[in-house]
């Protein structure tokens, strides 16, 4: 079940949608032919580039879109300002009998792409382009960001694992089901997520917290427990009291592991100087034979701490990153936006509409957008953005 199950999805989208499409109806308007372009004006997180996510999301979005009798009979019930109802009859009779009909272009996932660049184009009847606009927003800005925030703490790690430990600080869940398959699209290698394991088929991972090692009288007690019950995850988290002295226990408990055939896995360390614990613990898990043990880092990490630790001359195999990768903690949102490029009444020719601002950033381009990149003795070298109904004899341009 993913999170557009839940619910039934027509009604995810703001009032001024169904107001629009209201009076497109009754104006006679829905049918004309519309193309819409879904794009953002600036990169995340001040970067160089940004990963396309939540196309899956969206495909199954569309797939189930129909306005279900509850639906209709909650529209039925609003009412504006001065008591009248909003909607008339006639209209919900209408949605109700309608099917989806718009034709859908989009950059797949994981691929890089860069402002004003069409990351989703959407032509068809004007009234449909329009119902699909808030939903579609909401899909593809979260997962992009969450993706582009994910490469960026992938390749702050230089070739390592990043885990994405995110679930309990997402912004709900929906978030956290979202947010577990854009972090995995954008380079995450498994999650600590059960649901999305099972929705998404992620690889997860995961043994113990804090709470387990409190449970016993003493933390080498409690790492025995641990590997006579699942020897085969044995990851010790090793900072519940003394990180050095866990080590050691971890040490312990590992050499009884050897002994009877299974191997320990490694350990995590959660808090203190990760730069200083870590070679440390690589020290003494070598100097006890345990040179393939491995030492995961978390601890509220990011692109810029890994970084740093890195440059400290830190020694971690593995980096668990939760809160600032699924709640993308320095931009909470993309800002991306959905513009009409082209509209073709009655099917009488097309005309152009572009969105005019004082703000350069703001003017939108007209057409049906079209991206395509180019490359250069194999190494890509720039895109160029273009009007793919150049050939399809416009009518005249309008503003």
């Amino acid at each position: 079940m993913t999170p557009q199950q839940w619910i039934s999805p027509a009604l995810l989208t703001d009032l001024y949608q169904l107001t629009m499409s209201y009076g497109y109806w009754r104006r006679g308007m829905s049918d004309w032919e519309a193309v819409f372009n879904l794009f953002f004006r600036q990169q995340p997180f001040n970067g160089g580039y940004t990963i396309a996510c939540g196309l899956n999301d969206a495909i199954e979005y569309l797939l189930r879109l129909k306005f279900q009798d509850d639906d209709l009979e909650y529209l039925g019930q609003l009412r504006s300002s001065d008591g009248a109802l909003l909607f008339t009859s006639e209209f919900l009779e209408y949605l109700k009998g309608m099917t989806f009909a718009c034709d859908i272009d989009a950059v797949p996932e994981g691929n890089v792409v860069f402002p004003h660049e069409p990351l989703m184009r959407i032509r068809g009847p004007l009234l449909q382009c329009q119902l699909l606009e808030t939903a579609l927003l909401n899909i593809l800005n979260f997962q992009t960001l969450i993706a582009t925030k994910a490469a960026r703490i992938c390749l702050s790690a230089r070739g390592a694992p990043v885990l994405e430990f995110g679930s309990r600080r997402a912004q709900g869940p929906d978030g956290a089901l979202a947010a577990s398959r854009a972090a995995f699209v954008g380079g995450c290698a498994a999650t600590s997520n059960l649901l999305a394991g099972k929705v998404f088929k992620i690889p997860v991972r995961g043994t113990h917290s804090h709470s387990w090692v409190m449970s016993f009288d003493k933390e080498e007690e409690a790492f025995q427990a641990f590997a006579e019950i699942m020897p085969g995850n044995t990851f010790f988290l090793v900072d519940t009291y003394d990180s050095i002295n866990g080590v050691r226990n971890a040490i312990k408990v590992g050499k009884w592991l050897s002994a009877h055939g299974k191997r320990l896995l490694g350990i995590r360390l959660d808090s203190g100087d990760l730069a200083y614990l870590s070679v440390q613990a690589r020290r003494m898990l070598d100097a006890a034979g345990f040179h393939d043990a491995q030492i995961l880092a978390s601890n509220d990490l990011d692109e810029y701490i890994i970084s740093s630790l890195h440059e400290q001359g830190a020694i971690i195999s593995q980096w668990g990153v939760g809160t600032k990768l699924v709640t993308a903690f320095d931009q909470p949102a993309l800002g991306g936006v959905y513009k009409m490029g082209a509209i073709s009444p009655w099917g009488n020719g097309w005309q152009f509409r572009l969105k005019l601002s004082e703000q350069t950033a703001k003017i939108s381009h007209p057409g049906s957008l079209q991206v395509r990149r180019f490359k250069l003795r194999n190494e890509y070298v720039g895109d160029l953005i273009y009007n793919d109904l150049i050939d399809e004899k416009p009518g005249r341009v309008s503003i």
